[in-house]
């Protein structure tokens, strides 16, 4: 699979004939291998030309922009190469009919539940006071199946969560890194930054590998399809968040790698700081290309191919061929 550069430096990325440059406001050039590219992810000040989009499109890399938080700003998403009309219609009418689009919904619904209880089991067995939350988890995914409306398993849904994030604490046993409650835009304590900033990382990866697919990211199931421009990657990374996501915060926490200082507290709330997110995304990373067996094929996947195998699974339900069943992780 191609690989994802990240860009933490303030400059211009430039094209010169076929090729792509980055150049820093101190002059240093830095040339980035175009066919061994599929995203790029800027953090710094990054400026480019009308010239560069062009190169970018014909050669289908995304470009993926945070502001200076750290905050999910928007997504450079060339012209699509994959184009179907066939299976924006069969999207569009899983949409439209309502027991198809709940039914789709209960299933990201449940294969989130089901991540977090393997994440949750993973903390148990290594002797974390969690059995309580686990319980508690495991009532509220079985009302998931008889939910009769999206309202309702919206609300089941956000309940799984806040009762999975009880768990945090005791997890991390770090009184400087406690819970306490989810808060967005801007996040309130060091977790909430970390959760937010992983969540953003997320939603970016899936966006990029439904780039690669025949599907419409414009059309969700679980989160409503409205003025937003991109809702199904959202949809797709509530099944990863707590396996990659959660599992980086934790690691990263329990080496003892992130201290309270590296974050600012500000206007913005808590955010953190460069070398921070440095540390975070090589962590992001190095998870996306960890392999994993995967059943089916039998055989070693990365994760970041595993989510693309996730959107093939999803475009034969759409078709009528196999029933979408969520990944869950077998460890």
């Amino acid at each position: 699979m191609k690989r994802t550069f990240y860009l933490f430096s303030n400059g211009e990325l430039k094209r010169k004939d076929n090729t792509i440059y980055f150049e820093t406001e101190n002059g240093e050039k830095r040339f980035l291998p175009v066919e061994d590219i599929s995203e790029i992810m800027a953090f710094g000040e990054v400026s480019l030309n009308k010239r560069l989009l062009e190169f970018l499109s014909q050669s289908e890399i995304i470009v993926h922009y945070f502001n200076y938080y750290g905050y999910y700003m928007g997504t450079f998403y060339p012209r699509e190469h994959m184009n179907s009309g066939y299976m924006t219609l069969r999207q569009a009418e899983h949409y439209l009919d309502d027991s198809k689009r709940l039914d789709l919904a209960k299933r990201f619904v449940k294969g989130a539940a089901d991540n977090m209880l393997r994440v949750v089991k993973y903390y148990e067995k290594r002797e974390k006071d969690i059995s309580n939350v686990r319980e508690e988890i495991e009532r509220r995914r079985a009302d998931i199946s008889d939910c009769d409306n999206g309202e309702t398993l919206m609300a089941i849904e956000g309940n799984v969560r806040n009762t999975y994030y009880e768990a945090f604490d005791a997890i991390v046993g770090q009184p400087a890194f406690a819970f306490e409650s989810r808060t967005r835009r801007p996040p309130r304590n060091y977790m909430n930054t970390l959760i937010s900033f992983g969540n953003s990382m997320m939603y970016s990866v899936v966006l990029s590998q439904i780039y690669r697919t025949h599907l419409d990211p414009r059309i969700g199931y679980l989160h409503a399809t409205n003025f937003r421009r991109f809702t199904l990657n959202l949809d797709v990374a509530e099944i990863f968040k707590p396996i990659i996501v959660d599992r980086i915060i934790f690691t990263l926490l329990g080496r003892r790698q992130l201290s309270e200082n590296d974050f600012v507290k500000g206007t913005e709330g808590v955010v953190m700081k460069e070398n921070a997110r440095k540390m975070f995304v090589e962590e992001f990373d190095q998870k996306l290309q960890t392999t994993q067996n995967y059943k089916s094929l039998n055989r070693q996947v990365s994760y970041r191919h595993l989510i693309r195998l996730e959107l093939y699974k999803l475009e034969k339900h759409l078709m009528g061929e196999k029933q979408y069943d969520p990944y869950v992780a077998a460890w």
